[in-house]
């Protein structure tokens, strides 16, 4: 439990820290290692795929005697990094309310829509899912993709009691051109 703890810890070190240098339109990575999925060479990412809205999370873990203990470092990495891209996102879209929103009383009501977009990242997070795992023959290093669907971010939005009717609005007319704003250029579709 207390390994779970440290390792819940340094996830949220390494989002904040990733956050405050991260730019959410361009691939993370771009490794080039020969034989591996595109989507390990690809790396962490915003981007349309089929029509639909993903955040994509690459993480890795180097080898290790226990392969669960590497699997999960692995898969709490990608995580970390659909937290980075997440928030980002989420960081565009309320600077654009912000602005939409002017001064006054709705200033301190972006506040509280800021505090409330940090629990509503938090909580999505739970609901990315592990789409796929490789291993490198070459070095023993397990990557995991962590997938999140944009539809389900912006069903928690809509269903949030605790978010402002102003933001919630805002957010079901503006995310996906934000979305899309961000992933232009990319490999998308």
């Amino acid at each position: 439990m207390i390994f779970i703890k440290a390792i819940r810890t340094v996830f949220f070190i390494v989002v904040t820290a990733v956050l405050m240098t991260a730019c959410a339109s361009k691939p993370v990575s771009n490794m080039g290692i020969k034989g591996a999925p595109d989507w390990v060479n690809q790396g962490s990412q915003a981007l349309k795929d089929n029509g639909n809205r993903f955040i994509y999370g690459i993480g890795s873990a180097p080898s290790m005697n226990d392969l669960s203990l590497q699997t999960s470092a692995a898969d709490e990495r990608a995580r970390a990094e659909v937290a980075r891209v997440l928030s980002t996102f989420m960081h565009v879209v309320s600077q654009d309310y912000g602005a939409s929103a002017g001064m006054g009383q709705d200033n301190q009501n972006q506040q509280s829509v800021s505090r409330q977009i940090e629990s509503i990242t938090n909580q999505n997070i739970s609901g990315a899912q592990i789409a796929a795992h490789w291993r490198d023959p070459k070095t023993g290093t397990i990557w995991s993709l962590v997938k999140m669907d944009m539809n389900n971010l912006k069903a928690m939005v809509a269903s949030s009691d605790a978010m402002n009717a102003s933001f919630k609005n805002y957010f079901a007319g503006h995310a996906d051109n934000v979305f899309d704003s961000m992933t232009k250029g990319g490999n998308n579709e």
